[in-house]
């Protein structure tokens, strides 16, 4: 079994500032970290690899530092590691990112043919979910989203089981490979990461991919490519402090009902 699973290397959002100038994230001195969502797509497939045999591809598109979150999935069990980096695909929105995401996925299929490919739900940096329905439709991928548990993959019927997370539910789904998943922390719990593993990792080649690699139509990709764009990002501003009325509890009771009458919230009797 092939699978591969698409990470991505976000701004950890404890330290995110926005720049009021290009209305976009300062990544300067900002720690970066895996998408949490994306580390939980990577378990996945590595514990299917670990059940069902096969090999995992871990694929990123981001700068060379992206290199660090790669080495995370490595480190976690993915056989393979592959970064697409180009200038060019600087300012590509989820249109354009899935779209080049896609034809890596293509590459590599025509060296193994992709049973699965893995994400994360959303990333937390924009939170869309947007890239990984897009990966699948470019593919003509079954679209799994939101799944909660993986119940059975049978590669002679050709199928997967999943649970997908609803409002106050769950759904049980059945749908035919080659399929797409996009993951909720709820799948599993991450597994420790072990010396030896994160060393190995550490020593490992990351291939890399640009445009040329990928025959890209120019059109497609990069700000070019991307039909949405911010136009302005701003911090909300600060909630003003409740009031608070004093006084014994029938008394601020009566002042309390009297104010709601002046504001008009409930009818005076």
């Amino acid at each position: 079994m092939q699978m591969v699973v698409c990470v991505k290397q976000v701004p950890d959002t404890a330290e995110v500032r926005i720049d009021p100038r290009t209305n976009t994230l300062v990544r300067a001195g900002v720690p970066a970290i895996i998408n949490p969502f994306d580390a939980h797509a990577v378990e996945a497939a590595v514990r299917l690899k670990e059940k069902y045999g096969g090999r995992v591809t871990a694929l990123s598109m981001g700068p060379l530092q992206a290199e660090e979150v790669l080495r995370r999935a490595l480190g976690m069990g993915a056989d393979r590691a592959i970064l697409l980096t180009d200038r060019a695909f600087a300012g590509s929105d989820t249109l354009a990112t899935s779209y080049i995401l896609a034809r890596a996925i293509e590459a590599l299929s025509r060296e193994t043919p992709v049973d699965l490919v893995f994400c994360g739900k959303q990333a937390i940096d924009g939170d869309t979910a947007q890239v990984g329905p897009g990966i699948a439709t470019r593919l003509g991928f079954t679209q799994l989203t939101y799944c909660m548990a993986i119940d059975a993959v049978d590669l002679e019927q050709g199928y997967i089981q999943v649970q997908r997370k609803l409002e106050g539910k769950r759904e049980i789904i059945r749908g035919r490979l080659p399929a797409l998943l996009t993951v909720v922390k709820d799948l599993n719990e991450l597994s420790y990461l072990s010396l030896p593993a994160l060393i190995r990792a550490a020593l490992a080649t990351i291939t890399t991919w640009n445009k040329d690699n990928l025959d890209l139509d120019p059109a497609q990709i990069g700000l070019k490519g991307s039909p949405t764009s911010v136009r302005r990002i701003f911090a909300p501003p600060a909630r003003p402090g409740g009031e608070i009325i004093p006084g014994e509890p029938r008394a601020a009771a009566a002042t309390l009902v009297a104010r709601l009458v002046q504001m008009k919230i409930i009818a005076d009797k």
